[in-house]
C-alpha cells in the first residue's frame, strides 16, 4: 500500500497541469470570486433630464449622494429622453427633473442596481428635490427570472460550445484518426468548420428550445426585434465553438480538453454579469469581464428581450462578438496549421521522397 501511494504522489508531481488545477486554480479563484460575490452595487450611472437638470445634478454632486453617479445633464430632455437613455443602456437610473413631483426611472434589467437604487432613495427625503415618483421600466416587478432566463440562453450555448465541442481534435488524436486527417487533401479550415458544424447545428436547436421554454414557461417578455436577437445569438455560438476548437488544439487528452473548458466556463459564468452585477465588481476584476464573449451575449438578449433595444445601441456588443469570433477562430486555424496538420511543402516533400528511385 506504501508502494502505491508513493507512485500516486509521484504521478501527481509529475502532472503539473492537475497539481495547478488543484492547488492554484482554487486560490485564484477565491482571490477573484472574493471580490466579486457581491450584491450591493455602490455607484450607478445617473443620468437628469428636465429643466431643473442642472439644479438636481448639482445637488447630488455636492452633497455626494451614494450610489447615484450622474454622467448626463440635458435640460431639454423630457421622459421619452430618459426613457431612451435607460433603453440604449446609457443610464440605470434617469431623472425626469421638470416640475415638482420628480421622476426616478429605474432600469429594471439590471434588478440589483435598480434595488439598491431604491434603497437609497429614504436618503433623498433631506435634499429640496419635493416629492419624488419612482417607477421601474422593463421589469416592473423586478422579476428574477425576467433578467436570469435570457442569460442562461447564454449559459447553455457556451456549455454546448466550449465543453463538448473542446473534445472534438482530441478524440481525433485518441482515437489515432488525426493522421489520416492530415493526409487528406483537406485545409485546416477545412477540417475546422467540418468539426464546428455539427455542434453548431445543435447549438441553434439548444437556442430555439430554451427561448421557446423561457417564453412559454416562465413569462419571460420578449419586446424587441427578433432578426437581432438570432444575429446575436449566432455571433456569440460561433465565437464559443471557436473557443472550444481552440481548447481542443491545446488539449493532448480528453481530460484535459474538459478541465481547460472548465476552467474558461466558471469566469463567463462569474464575471459576465450574469450573476453579480458588473457595476459592483472593482476595475481590478471587472476587465477580465469585457474579454468574455458571454458579456455582451447578455447585453444583447437583455436588451432585446427586456428593452427593446435598437441594434444601432448594440453596436459595441456586436463588434466585440464579432472581434472574439474572429481571435478565437484564427488562433485554432494557426494551432492546428501548426501543430496538428502537416503543411502543403512538408506533404509534398514527403511525396516526392517517395515518387523518388
Amino acid at each position: 500500500m506504501q508502494a502505491m501511494i508513493r507512485k500516486e504522489f509521484r504521478q501527481v508531481r509529475r502532472d503539473r497541469r492537475t497539481l495547478a488545477l488543484m492547488i492554484v486554480v482554487p486560490l485564484l479563484l477565491l482571490v477573484v470570486f472574493g471580490y466579486v460575490a457581491r450584491f450591493d452595487v455602490k455607484e450607478i450611472p445617473t443620468a437628469v433630464v428636465g429643466a431643473n437638470a442642472q439644479a438636481v445634478a448639482a445637488m447630488l454632486e455636492m452633497t455626494d449622494r451614494d450610489p447615484f453617479e450622474v454622467n448626463l445633464v440635458d435640460p431639454s430632455g423630457d421622459r421619452a429622453t430618459g426613457e431612451d437613455l435607460l433603453r440604449r443602456s446609457r443610464a440605470i437610473i434617469a431623472i425626469v427633473a421638470g416640475e415638482p413631483p420628480f421622476t426616478f426611472l429605474l432600469d429594471g434589467s439590471e434588478m440589483f442596481a435598480a434595488q439598491s437604487a431604491r434603497a437609497a432613495m429614504s436618503g433623498l427625503v433631506d435634499l429640496p428635490v419635493g416629492a419624488v415618483e419612482v417607477e421601474v421600466l422593463f421589469n416592473p416587478e423586478l422579476s428574477t427570472a425576467a433578467i436570469m432566463v435570457p442569460a442562461l440562453i447564454g449559459m447553455v450555448l457556451t456549455a454546448v460550445g466550449t465543453v463538448i465541442t473542446s473534445l472534438g481534435v482530441v478524440r481525433e488524436r485518441q482515437e489515432g484518426t488525426l493522421e489520416q486527417l492530415a493526409v487528406m487533401p483537406l485545409r485546416p479550415r477545412d477540417v475546422i468548420v467540418g468539426k464546428i458544424a455539427p455542434y453548431f447545428l445543435v447549438g441553434v436547436i439548444d437556442m430555439a428550445v430554451i427561448t421557446a421554454a423561457g417564453l412559454l414557461l416562465f413569462d419571460v417578455p420578449f419586446r424587441g426585434s427578433w432578426p437581432v436577437f438570432i444575429a446575436g445569438a449566432l455571433l456569440f455560438l460561433l465565437a464559443v465553438l471557436g473557443l472550444g476548437v481552440l481548447i481542443s488544439t491545446l488539449s493532448q487528452t480528453q481530460g484535459e480538453a474538459i478541465q481547460l473548458a472548465i476552467m474558461t466556463m466558471l469566469p463567463q459564468v462569474m464575471l459576465s454579469g450574469m450573476i453579480f452585477p458588473l457595476t459592483s465588481m472593482p476595475w481590478g476584476v471587472r476587465w477580465i469581464s469585457y474579454l468574455l464573449p458571454l458579456t455582451y451575449f447578455i447585453q444583447i438578449v437583455r436588451g432585446v428581450f427586456l428593452k427593446a433595444t435598437p441594434i444601432d445601441a448594440l453596436g459595441v456588443p456586436f463588434l466585440a462578438l464579432t472581434a472574439l469570433a474572429v481571435v478565437v477562430l484564427g488562433l485554432a486555424l494557426l494551432r492546428f496549421r501548426r501543430d496538428l496538420a502537416p503543411s502543403a511543402g512538408r506533404r509534398r516533400r514527403e511525396a516526392a521522397a517517395e515518387a523518388a528511385p
